[in-house]
């Protein structure tokens, strides 16, 4: 009984005093609270108004202590002070002292105080001596007292406003945090990046950091912004003391590999794993909440992409009008996005999804001029549309990107995929035979190697279309036809990672064709700048395929995507776990893996992430009356007729989807 009432005592006692601690900072909070809703004018305002007071009682200060004396100015020396003030505020705001937050004032805002202090010192010395007689005997140690202490009170001025601000949060957080629990989080990485972070997560009152994690020794035990510095060996032991469930990285600049690296270990924590943005990405190294984002796939695959070729990136864009078809689309618009900045004469954004066409154009309306920029609502099925707009424009390069890519959707629209895959891809060729175009670039992709599916046959009809006119010489004079074939993209539209993420999202389950099923996948910026590589790289009839690294489980993908998302996967050996996987089966038309090239005849390039397949091709002669063939089955309806000439003419073609299942109505 006694010790429980001396523990009540003590915990009473304890409540008291930061009761009493909180009453007496919460005026100061409040005072605070005021100046920071202030506009910036006034805010500004009233640190004038503090270096004033600081210049004058600085320099009265210095008089005092250099004559061991309170000083009383004569009245020949009152001039002095006024004429110290005039003089210090132009170089205190030439120096932009004003301009600083004070709230996240650092070492660069001292360093201008200390710059802006010694040039008014040396200014203030040059006026006393052009005074000369009017300015009276003034102590040469004056000027050096005075700037000691005007370095003091300006700085320490500024370094206690911060101070009183930054522990004004404290007590805004204490408020908050007995309404309402903030989140704790840890932080990987405790070097520029992670301390800013954790600053900038003080401030915001949205996630509690709670410690550092860290792999560098020389970091353990040491203490950066309030928080403890830890090993990784640690990591499950501050899981439980804090509750946390959720880690930040904070290591911008570690390259992707060494980053998988991390996300790996990560694993088999139950906790939601969220970095920062590449460094490229902070601007002058600041932080925001915001910033906080879930970690990108890329990181996971450890792939790391080639510095590009500038050479081979600028040859077909600088100086050049460029149309993209399907400007709209994942690798559309990408590729549109890193068109505009190799400074092309014009850019022409084509597409026929209206919506699509308006949310690039408004992106890049931030990036280049009005002039620059033309947007073309179109479908590349209409050849005389694109005859004029080639004409109208003198376009220089093509890259043609519009093609419909989902495999179960062009498999139940047989008619309007090849439509738009095909012949599609043929208007646009010949209009750019016809308008003189220098270089035509189609966007294929590895589902043209030995295709199950019509989405995959139609991609390498329109390969074959290219490579057809590139070799008919009397087709064409000077227009370069050229392939780029490629895997899965990263976060494209019907890619499986924006599905697993929006699945997990909402519980579950997550869905897998095949447990075996495996895909090559790479980034969406890295396929658009190989692509531009590899079109500057084409002779003609070229068929580049890029290099996709190691391919991927995708079951093994989605088990990452969960446990990273802070769940555990829910199978027969882990009952009680967060979210299942589950296995739909393979659709219409979908292959357990891809391949990049239909023989093993590919020859390397000066681009190490570029290859050339060299594969049969259909001479023109006869690839046209092939094509006539096809335009009237599919005209006709007639998908028997179809296939036949699919599987006659598309090099290891084998339907998956039985043929009545071709003769639904589309």
């Amino acid at each position: 009984m006694f010790s429980l009432h001396v523990s009540g005592a003590k915990t009473t006692d304890s409540n008291r005093h930061k009761d009493l601690h909180l009453k007496v900072r919460a005026p100061i909070a409040a005072i605070c609270q005021w100046f920071l809703t202030r506009p910036r004018p006034v805010k500004r305002v009233i640190s004038l108004s503090v270096d004033v007071f600081a210049v004058c009682f600085a320099l009265w200060l210095a008089f005092s202590l250099r004559l061991s004396t309170l000083f009383i100015p004569p009245s020949h020396q009152w001039w002095l002070f006024p004429a110290a003030v005039l003089l210090a505020l132009p170089v205190f705001i030439k120096f932009g002292l004003y301009r600083a937050v004070i709230r996240y004032i650092g070492m660069d805002a001292i360093w201008a105080i200390i710059r802006a202090v010694l040039l008014f010192t040396l200014l203030f010395m040059a006026l006393v001596l052009f005074a000369g007689p009017l300015a009276g005997v003034v102590p040469r140690t004056v000027f050096g007292i005075n700037a000691i202490l005007l370095l003091i009170l300006t700085g320490g001025t500024r370094l206690l406003a911060r101070w009183v601000f930054t522990r004004s949060s404290d007590v805004k957080r204490l408020n908050l945090r007995s309404r309402r629990h903030i989140p704790p989080v840890i932080i990987y990485g405790a070097g520029h990046a992670g301390a800013q972070l954790a600053a900038m997560l003080k401030m915001s009152n949205q996630l509690n950091p709670v410690a550092f994690i860290d792999d560098a020794p020389s970091l353990h035990k040491q203490v950066i912004n309030g928080i403890v510095v830890h090993p990784f060996e640690n990591l499950a032991a501050l899981m439980d003391k804090y509750r946390v469930r959720d880690v930040l990285l904070a290591m911008p600049s570690l390259s992707r590999s060494a980053r998988n690296e991390i996300i790996e270990r990560l694993e088999s924590y139950p906790v939601h794993v969220r970095t920062l943005p590449d460094f490229i990405d902070l601007a002058e190294g600041r932080i925001s909440v915001s910033d906080i984002r879930e970690v990108d796939i890329a990181d996971l695959l450890g792939r790391e992409p080639v510095a590009p070729q500038q050479d081979l990136l600028e040859a077909n864009i600088r100086d050049k009008v460029v149309m993209v078809t399907g400007a709209g689309g994942s690798i559309g618009s990408e590729l549109c996005r890193q068109i505009v900045r190799l400074s092309p004469r014009c850019l022409i954004l084509f597409e026929i999804n209206e919506f699509a066409l308006y949310n690039i154009e408004q992106e890049l309306r931030q990036t280049i001029s009005d002039d620059a920029l033309v947007v073309i609502l179109g479908s590349v099925l209409d050849q005389a549309r694109l005859n004029k707009v080639c004409r109208r424009f003198s376009v220089n390069t093509i890259y043609h990107a519009a093609a419909y890519k989902h495999v179960p959707m062009v498999e139940k629209n047989i008619r309007e995929g090849l439509r738009n895959n095909v012949f599609g891809t043929l208007n646009c060729a010949q209009s750019a035979i016809e308008c003189g175009v220098e270089t035509f670039v189609l966007i294929s992709t590895d589902k043209a190697v030995r295709p199950t599916n019509t989405m995959g046959a139609s991609k390498r009809m329109a390969e074959l279309v290219l490579q057809g006119l590139a070799a008919d010489k009397q087709a064409h004079s000077h227009t370069r036809f050229t392939m780029v074939r490629f895997g899965n993209v990263l976060d494209s539209s019907g890619s499986v990672v924006p599905l697993f993420r929006q699945q997990i999202a909402s519980g579950g389950p997550v869905t897998v064709t095949h447990p075996e099923i495996i895909r090559y996948f790479m980034t969406i910026p890295e396929a658009a700048t190989l692509v531009i590589q590899a079109g500057a790289l084409g002779q003609g009839g070229d068929v580049f395929v890029l290099d996709m690294g190691t391919p991927v489980k995708i079951v093994d993908l989605a088990r990452r995507m969960i446990h990273l998302s802070g769940f555990t996967v829910r199978d027969s050996k882990h009952p009680d776990g967060d979210i299942e996987i589950i296995f739909t089966g393979l659709r219409h038309g979908e292959k357990l893996y891809e391949e990049l090239l239909i023989g093993d005849n590919d020859t390397p390039t000066v681009h190490p992430k570029i290859m050339t397949a060299n594969e049969r091709i259909i001479p023109w002669d006869e690839l046209g009356t092939i094509l006539q063939d096809l335009e009237k089955a599919v005209i006709e309806d007639d998908y028997q007729a179809v296939r036949q000439l699919l599987c006659d003419h598309v090099d290891g073609y084998q339907p998956q989807c039985d043929i009545e299942d071709w003769l639904r109505p589309d």
